[in-house]
């Protein structure tokens, strides 16, 4: 088939731009938008792969690039393309991401096999791979072939946190945008205007989630996950003895399954009700025997995600934990380093004084640990209890925290 040849459109009239809400990412987004703006199928580079730390915004640069590629409109998009994208019902657009640990190969294979088809209504037939360091060798090999040798109006988008998380082989084939953590300032900025939070409110988000995006937003708008986030640092400040220890380390497992759950049932409402206007069936009426696979097939899916939202949860307190020993080790070694919970400062100070700069590097090792054995399926409440135990710090008789001996 030879080059198709597709003239660009200005940009909207209204200044809009699929790119507006990515931010932090100018030099990533000049590269995407380039390529977007090619005029010539040919001169379009087939297989990308976009790396960048949790929060970077990899999967939304994704498909900004995607709906910018799809849109008549030319690199900037247009809104019902966008829309589209959005909404994943672009008919050339395809997707793959998981909520399970690994990208399964018939995943895989299936994705593959409609990357062969060309596309519709675009220039090009777009596939996306969210967490593509969720392959096991033997997917990737299977997603390997068709980069190899890809039909000439498919572009591949692979999102990973680094391209050292994929095969040399799927390195090669690929051209690599690597983006940055944003500035606290950046995100911030984003929040305020998407949201419509105060200024002040966006700006201790994007503090306290370190610049993770989508975390950011969430501390913005949800008052009980900021209020699960504070109790979180009050409680490894309060740990004294080894009851405190105990409790705490069951209270942190509590704290993750109310947040795994506050952000999974929403979303297990609405595929509920999605899948069931989909079978033409009204929400609490009868479910016709032929469809009830279906329904199970979403109920175990759902089951399997809650599984992983309860283990992301519990990183998310390892991580503002972290954020919580970095400020007291800034204060030990008197670094004038900007606080993440500047909130806290005279708590933070007390906390400071009453240990030593090794200590705090102790117990920040135990919380990567913690971690560690979680991932390597120890019980969460064990690795907790271990990780809490080097965070206790006597009390003193002026209640500073620091032995007196």
């Amino acid at each position: 088939m030879p080059a198709a040849q597709t003239s660009v459109r200005p940009a909207p009239t209204d200044g809009s731009s699929v790119w507006d809400d990515l931010t932090g990412q100018p030099d990533a987004i000049a590269t995407l938008r380039a390529a977007a703006g090619a005029t010539a199928t040919a001169a379009m580079t087939h297989a990308w792969l976009i790396t960048g730390p949790p929060g970077s915004g990899r999967s939304n640069l994704a498909y900004a690039f995607a709906a910018a590629l799809l849109s008549p409109d030319g690199p900037d998009g247009d809104e019902v393309t966008t829309r589209e994208v959005q909404a994943r019902t672009h008919p050339d657009l395809s997707v793959l991401s998981t909520e399970r640990v690994i990208i399964s190969i018939d995943e895989v294979r299936s994705l593959v096999s409609s990357s062969q088809f060309s596309p519709s209504v675009s220039r090009f037939r777009v596939m996306v791979i969210e967490d593509a360091d969720r392959m096991s060798e033997r997917t990737s090999n299977v997603l390997l072939k068709a980069l190899e040798e890809p039909p000439e109006r498919t572009v591949w988008i692979l999102c990973a946190p680094s391209d050292a998380d994929l095969l040399p082989t799927i390195r090669s084939r690929v051209r690599t945008v690597r983006l940055r953590v944003p500035s606290v300032a950046d995100v911030a900025g984003l929040i305020e205007r998407r949201d419509g939070v105060t200024g002040e409110i966006a700006e201790r988000a994007a503090r306290h989630a370190q610049s993770h995006i989508g975390m950011a937003h969430r501390l913005a708008t949800n008052e009980e996950a900021r209020a699960r986030r504070e109790e979180t640092l009050e409680l490894a400040l309060g740990i004294r003895t080894v009851a405190d220890v105990i409790a705490g380390a069951a209270r942190l497992l509590e704290i993750a399954g109310a947040d795994a759950k506050a952000i999974t049932e929403e979303r297990d409402a609405e595929e509920r009700a999605h899948t069931l206007q989909s079978l033409g069936v009204q929400e609490g009426g009868p479910v016709p025997p032929g469809l009830r696979a279906q329904l199970r097939q979403l109920e175990d899916d759902q089951k399997r995600r809650a599984t992983r939202s309860l283990r992301d949860g519990i990183d998310r307190i390892l991580t503002d934990l972290l954020s919580l020993y970095r400020d007291i080790l800034m204060l030990q070694l008197d670094s004038g380093a900007e606080l993440v919970n500047a909130e806290l400062a005279e708590r933070l100070l007390a906390a400071a004084q009453a240990s030593s700069a090794a200590a705090t590097l102790a117990t920040m090792d135990a919380v990567q640990t913690a971690r560690e054995r979680i991932d390597g399926n120890v019980a969460p409440a064990l690795a907790l209890e271990a990780m809490l135990v080097t965070a206790r710090r006597p009390r003193t008789a002026d209640g500073a925290g620091r032995e007196i001996r």
